[in-house]
């Protein structure tokens, strides 16, 4: 004969009463048009929160479960739908077969009570938004041949404690085994703030072995368990006697580790009666193996909430004695009388913080990332590295010499509590508040430019990668020129915060962040994209009372847009060993964003007395495409750059084609005035005051070397003179057959 579990505080309706409820109305219509499903009887209860519970017992027959299938389900098995009056409440299923297996898909019900049925993946509110009568009968038959075949979801889903509904959760240490393993600490409690939903979340927290266990509410008792083989399930029990009589059947003296335990942790001393009622936290550790007698491959952790204290339990064991508000140690050891065993336990949840590899996880990145050099701590820096630290990527240094003022809560990762403190200070702090110690980040209050400071350059050495987002033109420019530091990128976003860019220098360092922003300003300068790339915000503010704090007006909605486009592709762009130029234009209006992709061109340097003068092989192919153009005639034109004196450069961005009134021969060229002020002027424009005139250049014949003529060192000595008035050097560029020669003038009055 079939054995099947009574449901306690059920009561069986009448024959011709109907179920109260709407949803068991319509199952009851849905199993009645079924050939599958049979209506055994309908069970009425109240639920301990007051909600009504219908409860349809049924058989189900299921084709598809193989028969002599590992597990022993049946083709014909019954269960019970209970039904709530609670409309965001799923439907539960218990398998009312005494002997129904205990399987890794089922949550967790009452101890030798009936098994609960895990059916979906998706949350209680996802499942009822299409949910009918039919399809969740389907879906129990879909469940009862899936198991037999061990075909169900995932096996490491973790399975939920439906029955308990258990609103208590212990937090371990991301690092609990290590700390557990090294023998060097014992744990305790720390409550964590009351929760609206009365329940309890309890972090572990090490504590050294010689230090004394702060006295808490809440006492945590550790106990290790003999290894178990993966996959195997044991229904959560209800009693300290319940959880006793499972591990007796595993060879467990739980009794004695019991006692061990709470003598541990009451020691040898009377103590008084607390002032403020006292529970106590039972954790278990389980190894678990692959197979039967194979090492350990992992420690699972259970956790039970226990409604008394430790000293109470002490009491209930028999290690104590209770009398006028103190508890003493029983003399002579006293006897078990077994009244613990009655004691009440609820599941707790067993959570751990992440470590470096679970963010990394949980983000979906595999690599570690680098060890990295942050410049900036502002805006953008901070919520970069915000990003980065919450994905487990990189081991941080951040450098910066700012403080957080007022203005900055506008568009910093920083809090009013900051105010007045170091921004690479705050920066730690609120990755440490964020992840832990999982990855870290180290503040360095410094000058980037101070190259002197050792902890400074040392950094800028030791590293992997140097992010600079100080959205400034001296430090990129600057540490193009040391050859120790580490490979550099440079981001920043455009001043109406709609456009990003991101310069990444190969793993060499062939090409400096000093080519790229050359390269950068010329695409900005040829292409369309680049007519208003770099915006035209004059909304600005005054931040302080110097003329100088100045700061422009902009949401941080889109410091935020842009700070997480920016990170994913360091992310991905330092993965790779070219350099890049990559650049992106968010249309406000409609939130949608185009990417442009800029070629890179490997770079020259000459030397002159008092300069370096830098150029990139793109400006010398688009000079040989407009000489090739011209050909058989000479042509010509300016050339648009910038000069930087706090490092001593001359930087050529770009040539332009010969005016339309220039006069171009065989053995000439004289070039016109058309156009040219504007040219200049709107490259001006578009780079935000940063490229402008700084020379000519002109081709050769074909045939001919790029050597200068007479009167192409005639046309420079004028440049110089016309160069004079803004104290600035001329530049003079020719392009021959083969070669580039580049010359250089300075007038002098």
């Amino acid at each position: 004969m079939t054995e099947y579990h009574e449901l306690p505080g059920f009561s069986e309706l009448e024959a011709d009463e109907e179920p109260a409820i709407p949803r068991a109305k319509s199952l009851v219509r849905a199993i009645e048009r079924s050939r599958d499903f049979s209506l055994i009887k309908v069970l009425r209860a109240t639920s301990t929160d007051g909600h009504q519970l219908d409860c349809l017992v049924v058989d189900v027959e299921t084709d598809e479960v193989p028969p002599d299938n590992p597990h022993g389900i049946l083709y014909r098995e019954r269960v019970a739908l209970c039904v709530s009056d609670n409309p965001s409440d799923l439907v539960e299923v218990l398998a009312m077969r005494k002997d129904f297996p205990v399987l890794m898909h089922q949550n967790h019900g009452y101890y030798e009570g009936p098994a609960s049925l895990c059916l979906y993946f998706e949350s209680a509110v996802s499942v009822l938004r299409t949910w009918t009568p039919e399809a969740f009968l389907r879906r129990i038959q879909w469940w009862l041949a899936r198991s037999a075949r061990d075909e169900l979801h995932p096996a490491d889903q973790p399975v939920e404690h439906l029955f308990f509904s258990s609103n208590y959760e212990l937090v371990l240490p991301r690092n609990y085994d290590e700390l557990r393993n090294s023998g060097e600490y014992r744990f305790g409690l720390n409550k964590k703030a009351n929760r609206a939903d009365e329940g309890l979340t309890c972090e572990l927290v090490p504590i050294p072995v010689a230090a004394d266990l702060p006295q808490g509410n809440i006492t945590p008792i550790e106990i290790e368990l003999p290894p178990v083989v993966h996959g195997a399930i044991t229904r959560d029990p209800d009693t300290l006697g319940a959880l006793d009589t499972i591990l007796e059947q595993r060879g467990v003296d739980f009794a004695s580790l019991l006692k061990d335990m709470v003598r541990d942790r009451v020691g040898g001393r009377a103590q008084n009666k607390p002032a403020n009622k006292e529970t106590t936290v039972l954790l278990l550790h389980i190894p678990i193996c692959r197979v039967e007698g194979g090492e350990p491959q992992a420690m699972g952790h259970r956790a039970f909430f226990i409604p008394v204290s430790v000293l109470d339990l002490g009491v209930s064991i028999g290690l104590l004695t209770f009398a006028n508000g103190t508890y003493a140690p029983h003399l002579g050891g006293g006897a078990d009388t077994g009244i613990w065993r009655t004691q009440a336990i609820l599941p707790m949840e067993v959570l751990q913080k992440n470590d470096a590899d679970q963010f990394r996880r949980q983000s979906g990145i595999d690599s570690a990332g680098p060890k990295a050099v942050l410049i900036g701590a502002g805006s953008l820096g901070s919520a970069m590295l915000n990003l980065w630290g919450r994905a487990g990527w990189g081991t941080w240094t951040v450098i910066d010499n700012d403080h957080v003022k007022p203005h900055n809560l506008t568009r910093h990762v920083a809090l009013d509590e900051h105010i007045g403190h170091e921004k690479v200070d705050v920066a730690a702090k609120l990755h440490r508040a964020a992840v832990g110690e999982a990855t870290s980040v180290t503040p360095l209050n410094a000058n980037a430019l101070d190259f002197g400071n050792q902890a400074l350059s040392a950094a800028l050495s030791a590293s992997e990668l140097v992010i600079d987002v100080s959205t400034t033109l001296d430090y990129p420019r600057a540490a193009s020129s040391v050859d120790a530091f580490a490979r550099h990128a440079s981001a920043f976003v455009t001043p109406d915060g709609n456009g990003a860019v991101l310069l990444m220098e190969d793993t060499a360092r062939a090409v400096r962040l000093r080519s790229l922003e050359a390269q950068y300003y010329r695409a900005i300068i040829n292409n369309d994209w680049g007519r208003d790339h770099l915006g035209t915000n004059t909304d600005t503010f005054w931040s302080g009372n110097s003329c100088r704090d100045i700061s422009l007006a902009m949401p941080y909605w889109r410091i935020a847009t842009q700070a997480g486009t920016l990170a994913e592709q360091v992310v991905l762009l330092s993965a790779r060993k070219d350099s890049q130029i990559r650049i992106w234009q968010r249309d406000p209006e409609r939130g949608s964003v185009q990417a442009y992709d800029v070629p890179v061109c490997s770079e020259r340097q000459l030397i002159f007395d008092e300069f370096k003068l830098y150029v990139d092989t793109g400006v010398e192919a688009e000079l040989r495409s407009l000489r090739k153009d011209a050909f058989p005639n000479e042509t010509g034109g300016i050339l648009l750059g910038y000069y930087d004196f706090n490092v001593g450069a001359a930087v050529v961005v770009a040539g332009l084609s010969a005016p339309h009134d220039s006069v171009s021969t065989p053995t000439s060229f004289k070039r016109g005035t058309a156009g040219v002020a504007d040219a200049v002027a709107e490259a001006h424009r578009r780079t935000n005051g940063v490229v402008g005139y700084i020379g000519e250049w002109h081709s050769h014949p074909p045939g001919c070397s790029a050597s200068p003529s007479r009167e192409d060192l005639v046309q420079l000595a004028h440049l110089a003179h016309g160069m004079l008035d803004d104290g600035l050097p001329a530049v003079q560029l020719i392009i021959g057959e083969e070669d580039v020669r580049i010359l250089q003038a300075i007038a002098y009055d």
